[in-house]
């Protein structure tokens, strides 16, 4: 017999993660009634994953549920937040039991791992999509912004680029060596950089999260600051198992770290007082930061060589509803 709506989200996702004292009410109920302390504010962030959009076909559910909350928890870490609470409408062709026990344990683990509390969602039916509400908190006044950046401040990335781009250039070819497996990991299971976002608060000027990628969200972060930004292609940290598939004679050497997408690191700028203490947070944190240029007072991006000369991209990031190369 199929099982029902209820059914469905009694056994999979009701009690799928922990208790917190913040919650009055959660799963079973019309609405979530959850408590914010005094001194906090909320910052709420919602995605939807569709697939063959985000996620190739076959996907392993395990994957579609951790990436799914795992992109929304990066846009809390942009922000400096902690989290706290997630909401989660899930759409699905049919109730197919194996598929939803491996996708709430992708799902489950991550919020685990996070310390956010499952409150709420719904679940239709219809084309496969899942769309994830999260909600962090963060001191008052303390929330980073795109638009803090200033001419003079430094550009850092955390961690490497250009592997999620890789493996989708090759989601229809099988993973047959080490560092295939390591890219396809990286596009199904990205890591969000929640502690590097919360200690950043009160120490970078402007942040933002690499989705669509370096370049277009970099230029998200410029427009909001009003101002432009010289890069160092060349400076631009690429993932290991790139380093192992192409070389920089390669045009994806280039490409894929500055177009590719689907990184989900973390972009931020640093005024040059502030500099010093970044190569603590490397040490403290265990997370690789790269200065890769700085924010200038003009317009747009300017990419170039370590030894001035130039660099145009072949590509500007993922755009919906702008035709992709």
């Amino acid at each position: 017999m199929p099982i029902g709506e209820f059914d469905l989200i009694a056994q999979y996702f009701a009690g799928l993660t922990p208790d917190r004292d913040d919650i009055r009410l959660g799963i079973g109920d019309d609405a979530a009634v959850v408590s914010v302390p005094p001194g906090q504010e909320l910052v709420i962030a919602v995605d939807t994953l569709v697939a063959g959009v985000h996620f190739p076909a076959g996907t392993d559910p395990r994957a579609i549920g951790h990436k799914a909350l795992a992109v929304n928890l990066s846009d809390l870490a942009a922000m400096g937040a902690e989290p706290a609470w997630a909401l989660l409408a899930l759409t699905l062709p049919e109730a197919d039991e194996a598929w939803l026990a491996a996708f709430a344990a992708g799902f489950g683990r991550l919020a685990r791992d996070s310390e956010i509390a499952l409150i709420g969602g719904d679940t239709t039916r219809g084309p496969l999509s899942v769309t994830v509400t999260v909600h962090g908190r963060v001191p008052e006044g303390q929330a980073l912004t795109r638009s803090g950046a200033r001419p003079g401040d430094a550009i850092y990335i955390s961690g490497g680029l250009g592997a999620a781009a890789a493996a989708l250039a090759s989601s229809d070819s099988p993973a047959d060596s080490e560092a295939r497996q390591a890219c396809r990991a990286r596009l199904d299971y990205p890591e969000p950089r929640l502690a590097l976002g919360q200690a950043l608060c009160g120490l970078a000027s402007a942040a933002i999260d690499i989705s669509d990628g370096l370049l277009a969200d970099l230029g998200h972060l410029c427009r909001s600051s009003s101002a432009g930004a010289e890069i160092d292609v060349d400076a631009v940290p690429r993932h290991p198992a790139l380093t192992q598939l192409v070389t920089g004679d390669d045009v994806a050497w280039y490409d894929w770290p500055l177009a590719g997408g689907d990184d989900y690191e973390l972009c931020f700028t640093v005024s040059g007082e502030k500099e010093p203490k970044i190569n603590m947070l490397t040490e403290t944190l265990g997370i690789a930061l790269t200065r890769i240029g700085r924010i200038t007072a003009g317009e747009g991006l300017v990419l170039q060589h370590a030894d001035g000369g130039g660099y145009q991209a072949h590509g500007k990031g993922y755009q919906h509803f702008a035709p992709q190369s």
